[in-house]
């Protein structure tokens, strides 16, 4: 598959720390132009979230974006969504068995030993990270490093989707380095919730 090079991951607490709802937020990245987007959810997938995730799988396809759901692949299954997945969670060959084979599924890697690993399952893209040190997780994993990311790149053919830490600044060096594709957090929720505006400025560095 051919992966956007921006790829916006809407994390819900992120949102709803800086006070935007995940249903506006997601409206403004897809106005900006985004064709792809991930809703992470960690906490409970309550009965609200579910309408929420509802909403935001409408707003995708009416722009044509891929919408990807976090971990969850009895949600993908229901939306009709693609499917990322974590290093602690169902692995893509059990995933494929809830979501199908014509669903788009990507999964996690952190290092070489779990990149080796993943090129053997039926995963569409991986992805790696975290590149830089990141705050959204509570116990990130080793930074991966630029150096190190050129390196592993020649390990596969695979779309690889670089993630963790990843800034405006450093994005150019990080596909320079081979990622086809930038995961982007923190960086897309600016203080004052101008996030289409945000969105806006990655697609225009990325192209």
């Amino acid at each position: 598959m051919t992966i956007p090079r921006f790829y916006p991951i809407l994390d819900v607490e992120t949102a709803e720390r800086r006070g935007i709802k995940p249903a506006a937020a997601a409206q403004q990245i897809l106005n900006a132009g985004a064709r792809i987007l991930q809703l992470r959810e960690k906490r409970f997938f309550s009965r609200d979230r579910m309408a929420e995730a509802e909403r935001i799988a409408a707003l995708c396809q009416r722009a044509g974006a891929i919408f990807v759901i976090n971990d969850r692949a009895d949600i993908a299954r229901l939306l009709g969504a693609a499917l990322h997945l974590g290093q602690d969670d169902l692995a893509p060959r059990e995933a494929r068995r809830i979501v199908g084979e014509s669903a788009i599924v990507g999964f996690s890697t952190h290092n070489e030993a779990q990149l080796r690993a993943a090129i053997r399952e039926p995963a569409d893209y991986l992805a790696l990270g975290p590149i830089f040190g990141t705050h959204t997780k509570q116990n990130p994993d080793p930074a991966v490093g630029i150096d190190e990311l050129r390196r592993l790149r020649a390990f596969t053919a695979q779309p690889l989707v670089a993630i963790g830490g990843i800034t405006r600044e450093n994005a150019r060096a990080v596909i320079e380095a081979g990622a086809n594709s930038v995961a982007v957090i923190s960086d897309l929720f600016p203080e004052g919730g101008r996030v289409g505006q945000r969105a806006g400025e990655w697609l225009a560095l990325l192209g």
